[in-house]
């Protein structure tokens, strides 16, 4: 009895080739392809070729060539059925035991695929059906075109039709209920279309067949707007993706694939161009999926919407399948912008827009540190030790005891920079080691301390006020530097800008002096009397004044990447914006020094 197409088919989508076959003959990666020497002849030159995408190895110098099976059959010279025993045993599957059953159990999914492929032929002709002509301009506004309608065999399943007395005529009840297609009304005890007044999406098997849909609701109703086919004996919602049977005939392309989360969503990507797009049938996504998608593309994008309930999802994605990534099979997050899902930004802003969304892509490790990051107030210790917790046991989780080594690593040096205390004192530790100059600027901190009813930041402002206010002209010589940096204080702002503006129109000190209102008088008073420097500078030349002025402007600007940092950590609190997050590594990687 033969070994139902099905099982191999499992053992062959456990098992990549470059596993088998590594066990036996040393191999080397080269492009999408792994080389080494021949096992069936003697040779020093490598001939021998694996390729994990086509699932296949070939031999030019002897001329072999075949699966997993007619390797361990060649290598080993064991029959077919003891090769199909040691790989499933390998791939973690029960041996097979052929009975009656399984033999009827072939003939019931024979049954069933014959039953979906009439049930997909005929519902697609009817969405060209006059009488259905809502659906086809429902399709049409949501811009797709006759030839992809075709392509991916949409149908329309009209209220009221004969479908099920058509198959009655060939199939028995009990084959057609089998399929989920159809449930019974309990009160009136007739049998009722799933996929009524709905556009129908087939979901094809890995080898092309149709074995479920998905359907979507075409006006604003009651009713929900996406429902799937229930599972059934031959259909597992956690072993599908939707459209993968297309989209690995890309894998020579791109080893991206983007993942997405609804059926319109793949189709008007593939529409676009984008042909490396799948969906994971409406449930979240499975170990099985993701290793199902590896088999074809190592670097998988997912790509969920922008909405709140979007990012939740992709958060738990991402901590469910970070214990499989390794050093050749990752995952990548691209969140799209906040109420736009991927259907709504291809149609609104293109192709090429959005391919360049995703070169911003986050790795997962990356993607989950970001999240967590948005629950903590990183100002509390206690929050951030429990984030440093959860941060662990995270990284825990990954299987891969190198890779392990490495996330856990960068994560723990990230939290290190959290802090605002941490990155303060990162700042002052680096102003010390530079030059005397900062010897004077730690002097300055000394006594910055003891004024302590204004804040850091404050003093640092009155302390650039001081110097250019009392050395005027040494100063100007700095006016670039000074216009390029801001203050927290309005008020100190206020004052910079005049000063400037009367050093661009050549004015004296004591022309700008002359020009002050009594509020700047009392502000220029607050300052002399409250800026320690005065004393440091007393005996300063003029190149230690410009020394000194050009290592506060420093501190300044490092400050104000602070508090830019805090509001943007903030921001992200109520909103994962990728581009601020972006900014925020930036600007943290400025502070310091990477």
């Amino acid at each position: 009895m033969k070994y139902p197409k099905e099982y191999l088919d499992e053992i062959k989508t456990r098992l990549k080739v470059s596993t088998v076959v590594s066990k036996v003959v040393s191999l080397k990666k080269r492009g999408k392809e792994y080389v080494g020497l021949s096992p069936f002849k003697n040779e020093k030159t490598p001939s021998f070729t694996v390729n994990d995408e086509k699932e296949f190895y070939h031999c030019f110098s002897s001329g072999e060539h075949g699966n997993i099976f007619d390797f361990l059959m060649k290598t080993k010279s064991i029959g077919f059925g003891e090769a199909v025993r040691t790989l499933a045993a390998e791939a973690g599957m029960q041996p097979y035991r052929f009975s009656n059953f399984d033999k009827k159990k072939d003939l019931r999914y024979q049954t069933y695929k014959k039953i979906y492929e009439e049930y997909s032929i005929f519902f697609h002709q009817e969405l060209f059906n006059q009488n259905n002509k809502s659906a086809l301009e429902y399709l049409s506004k949501r811009g797709l075109k006759k030839d992809i309608i075709k392509e991916f065999n949409l149908g329309y399943v009209p209220w009221k039709n004969d479908f099920r007395e058509k198959l009655l005529s060939k199939f028995s009840e009990e084959e057609i209920n089998l399929t989920g297609l159809y449930y019974k009304n309990e009160k009136s005890g007739n049998y009722i279309d799933r996929f009524n007044s709905r556009v129908i999406f087939p979901v094809n098997s890995i080898q092309g067949d149709v074995i479920a849909f998905g359907g979507r609701i075409i006006n604003n109703g009651k009713l929900a707007k996406y429902i799937n086919s229930p599972e059934t004996e031959f259909y597992k919602k956690g072993n599908m993706i939707f459209n993968l049977d297309k989209a690995k005939d890309s894998r020579a392309e791109s080893d991206e694939v983007i993942i997405v989360e609804g059926y319109m969503d793949v189709v008007s990507l593939y529409a676009s161009g984008i042909k490396n797009v799948i969906a994971n049938s409406g449930t979240a996504l499975t170990e099985r999926q993701i290793n199902l998608i590896w088999k074809f593309f190592s670097k998988p994008i997912i790509c969920l919407d922008g909405d709140q309930s979007g990012q939740a999802a992709a958060l738990r994605i991402a901590e469910k399948l970070l214990p499989f990534i390794n050093d050749e099979n990752r995952i990548y997050f691209s969140i799209m912008p906040e109420g736009q899902d991927p259907d709504d930004f291809i149609k609104n802003n293109g192709k090429t827009d959005f391919v360049n969304l995703l070169k911003d892509k986050m790795i997962i490790q990356n993607f989950i540190w970001g999240h967590h990051l948005n629950k903590i107030d990183r100002t509390n210790p206690f929050e951030v030790s429990k984030f440093e917790k959860e941060i662990k046991k995270v990284c825990y989780s990954i299987k891969d005891e190198t890779l392990k080594k490495y996330v856990l690593e960068d994560f723990l040096n990230k939290i290190k920079k959290l802090t605002p205390i941490q990155s303060q004192n990162n700042l002052y530790k680096r102003f010390k080691k530079k030059t005397q100059s900062y010897q004077l600027l730690s002097e300055t901190k000394s006594l910055h301390a003891k004024k302590d009813h204004f804040s850091k930041e404050q003093l640092t402002e009155f302390s650039i006020l001081f110097i250019i206010l009392n050395y005027f002209e040494i100063a100007s010589k700095k006016m670039a530097e000074i216009s390029e940096i801001s203050f927290a204080s309005d008020k100190n702002n206020n004052l910079k800008e005049m000063i400037i503006d009367s050093l661009n129109k050549g004015e004296s000190k004591k022309d700008f002096q002359n020009n002050i209102g009594d509020e700047h008088v009392k502000l220029i008073k607050e300052i002399n009397e409250n800026s320690s420097i005065q004393i440091i500078l007393s005996q300063k030349n003029e190149d230690n004044i410009l020394e000194f002025l050009s290592e506060l402007i420093i501190e300044q600007k490092e400050l104000q990447n602070l508090r830019k940092i805090e509001s943007l950590e903030k921001e992200l609190i109520n909103n994962l914006d990728e581009n601020s997050y972006s900014e925020l590594v930036k600007l943290k990687s400025q502070i310091n020094g990477e």
